[in-house]
């Protein structure tokens, strides 16, 4: 497994028995490297390579095009011609924000992707190269977030506790997903091995940015994680000074991968409450 972020820490916890991980961080291995993921390919003999590697700080990659484009798009296209010349298969994790949010309803894996900002044209990128063989699997995920790392909810959770008013994005929607949740739709298909293509996953329901944080603060409350309650005010998207243009609505149909997996899915309120029961453990 390439990445040691989120996603990539949350597969490595919720491996099933009889599974062995190997993890390759950036210092670890350089994925832009042919020579080098080659070479650690052909060392590991990995029946799958899972890649949850990316550069996601959208904002920054509107000033960092170049920085972005290597992670997610160049270093994908080594991989996957790298893991096309063996047995190995390959699983991507990729994004609502190859999305434009002008659809208006949830997208289907068929749906044509439209991406707004720098990041999210060098993810749809990336895929491009995966799905060029025909085996490889693309997962596109929303609003992630765990108990660590850089996300909206320890940012909120962090805030909460410093200021007295918040201001948050009420026009933009989603699916907040706990990384835990992704990382079981991620041994689902490896476990039932199906055909190349693009598949999505997120926790159910849906959810302005406005409303995860006044539920991360409710529950917060409830747990002790925060000891008094901020003002949470809503605003538009056009009051945020945000470098990069996000979907206004990236809610992803998750129907047929569903269907295809059977992995219980949760509403986002409750995989919310798991993910901060397991912080207020920690």
């Amino acid at each position: 497994m390439l990445g040691a972020g989120q996603i990539g820490t949350s597969v490595l916890k919720a491996a099933p028995h009889g599974h062995e991980v190997i993890v390759r961080t950036h210092a670890q291995l350089d994925i832009v490297d042919a020579r080098a993921v080659g070479q650690t390919l052909a060392d590991v003999k990995a029946d799958w390579v899972v890649n949850a590697a990316a550069y996601t700080a959208v904002d920054r990659a509107e000033d960092e095009p170049a920085a972005a484009r290597a992670i997610n798009d160049t270093a994908v296209a080594t991989l996957a011609h790298a893991v096309a010349r063996g047995k190995t298969r390959f699983l991507h994790l990729s994004t609502d924000f190859v999305f434009d949010g002008k659809a208006g309803q949830p997208y289907r894996p068929t749906d044509a992707t439209h991406p707004l900002s720098v990041y999210g044209v060098t993810k749809r990128d990336g895929e491009r190269h995966v799905l060029e063989g025909g085996r490889g699997i693309v997962m596109r995920t929303s609003w992630v977030y765990a108990s660590v790392g850089q996300n909206f909810v320890l940012t909120m959770l962090k805030l909460m506790k410093e200021r007295n008013q918040l201001n948050v994005v009420c026009d933009q929607i989603g699916t907040p997903t706990w990384a835990m949740s992704a990382a079981a739709a991620v041994w689902a298909l490896i476990g039932l091995a199906p055909e190349g293509g693009i598949y999505h996953w997120a926790d159910l329901g849906v959810a302005s940015w406005y409303d995860f944080a006044v539920a991360i603060q409710e529950e917060a409350l409830a747990r002790g994680l925060v000891t008094r309650a901020a003002g949470i005010e809503p605003i538009p998207s056009a009051a945020y000074a945000a470098r990069a243009t996000r979907p206004s609505f990236s809610v992803l149909d998750i129907s047929s991968t569903r269907a295809l997996l059977r992995v219980p899915a949760m509403h986002w309120r409750e995989s919310l409450r798991r993910m901060l029961d397991e912080l207020r453990a920690a």
